[in-house]
């Protein structure tokens, strides 16, 4: 699916996701960055995972001494370049989020907001093991999917993606419990409580999983 995002939903193509994005939608997505500020302080390393054409990393930098960004999207990244080369405390690299080129302990937060660990189509654990690994003591992991209470919003914002022709037609008969398919085979998923309780089990941390604005839910994972 990584490829599907690297050809159908790279750069200007999502950005366009987002401009299509309802009062409530935005209101969703500036929640999730306000939560993720208040874990960040000045003085920190930030990684962010699935950056893709920047949207989140003026925000970063702005809090943070320094930002690293990933993605696996040449195009994205390009884009992201290009439009914040004013932006010096930002570094952007291609590289998978479950296979990390970062030495152990050496980041002091990692980012994987707006259901990247499902949208991914990465092994979840491994993904959640590598930042842990890269984390120091003391520093944080965040990763959030989508609550289920926020499914219809959520849908919805899918059926404008489809109607705008940045998605296949969405597959009605197989669109449920949190699965959004299309019919030229784009799946998005998304994660449970219990699913964030599974794959955190037995790693070297604290968690908590907490909802946040009635659209989010988040897995906050403390290194120990």
């Amino acid at each position: 699916m990584s490829s599907y995002y690297s050809r159908k939903l790279s750069a200007e193509r999502l950005k366009q996701v987002y401009d299509l994005a309802t009062p409530r939608i935005k209101q969703y997505l500036e929640s999730e960055l306000s939560h993720v500020l208040e874990k960040i302080r000045p003085g920190d390393l930030v990684l962010e995972l699935g950056c893709g054409y920047g949207r989140i990393l003026p925000t970063l930098a702005a809090q943070a001494k320094w930002v690293a960004a990933i993605d696996v999207s040449r195009s994205s990244l390009h884009f992201a370049a290009v439009s914040l080369r004013s932006i010096s405390n930002l570094s952007l690299c291609r590289m998978d989020a479950a296979n990390l080129g970062f030495r152990d302990h050496s980041v002091d937060c990692v980012v994987c907001i707006q259901n990247g660990i499902s949208a991914f189509h990465v092994n979840p654990r491994v993904l959640i093991f590598e930042s842990v690994r890269v984390t120091r003591r003391g520093g944080h992991i965040l990763l959030s999917t989508y609550s289920k209470k926020f499914w219809k919003e959520r849908l919805e914002w899918f059926e404008l993606q489809s109607r705008a022709g940045l998605v296949g037609e969405i597959d009605y008969e197989a669109t449920k419990d949190g699965l959004i398919a299309c019919k030229d085979g784009f799946t998005a998923t998304t994660l449970g409580p219990e699913d964030f309780s599974r794959l955190t089990k037995g790693i070297d941390a604290s968690v908590e999983i907490e909802e946040i604005d009635g659209s989010s839910l988040f897995c906050e994972i403390e290194r120990n």
